[in-house]
C-alpha cells in the first residue's frame, strides 16, 4: 500500500491498516489479483491487472470490473465502521485493457445511509462509473 492518509491519528490509521490488509488478503482478491493501493477519510485507490481476466471479445470481463469497484466501495465504506451495501449501480463506458484502477470516493450520507461514487480508468480512460449506496449496521 503506498500511503495511508491520517485521520484522528495513530489509531485510526491502525485500524484502517488493519482493514486493508484484510481486504487485501481476502482469497476473492488475491484471487483476482486486486491490491488497495492507498487509502485516505472515506476513500481508496485499489488496481487490478488484466491477466487472466479476458472475455471471448479479448477485454477484460465486465464482472471483474465490477469487482475491482466493489473492492474500492467497500474499503472505502467500511473506514467508519461496519457498512454494508443496499444498492449499486454501474455504467461501462468502453472496454477495458491494461492494468485498471478504481478510485472511490464518499459523497454524502443520512443517519442510516452513504453514498459513494467509484471511477474505474486504464490509464487517464474513463471504463466505469460505479456508485453505491450502504446501511450503517
Amino acid at each position: 500500500m503506498d500511503g495511508t492518509h491520517e485521520k484522528g491519528g495513530d489509531d485510526f490509521s491502525r485500524r484502517v491498516q488493519q482493514q486493508v490488509n484484510a481486504f487485501n488478503g481476502c482469497p476473492y482478491a488475491r484471487m483476482m489479483g486486486i491490491e488497495i493501493t492507498e487509502v485516505w477519510p472515506r476513500g481508496a485507490r485499489v488496481t487490478m491487472s488484466p491477466e487472466g481476466k479476458e472475455n471471448p471479445h479479448g477485454v477484460i470481463h465486465g464482472g471483474a470490473i465490477f469487482s475491482l469497484a466493489d473492492q474500492a466501495f467497500a474499503i472505502a465504506a467500511n473506514q467508519e465502521g461496519v457498512q454494508v451495501a443496499t444498492s449499486v449501480y454501474i455504467t461501462f463506458m468502453v472496454p477495458a485493457t491494461g492494468t485498471l484502477e478504481a478510485v472511490a470516493e464518499f459523497l454524502g450520507e443520512t443517519d442510516q445511509t452513504a453514498l459513494y461514487r467509484v471511477s474505474v480508468k486504464s490509464g487517464d480512460r474513463l471504463v466505469a462509473s460505479f456508485e453505491g449506496v450502504t446501511f450503517r449496521k
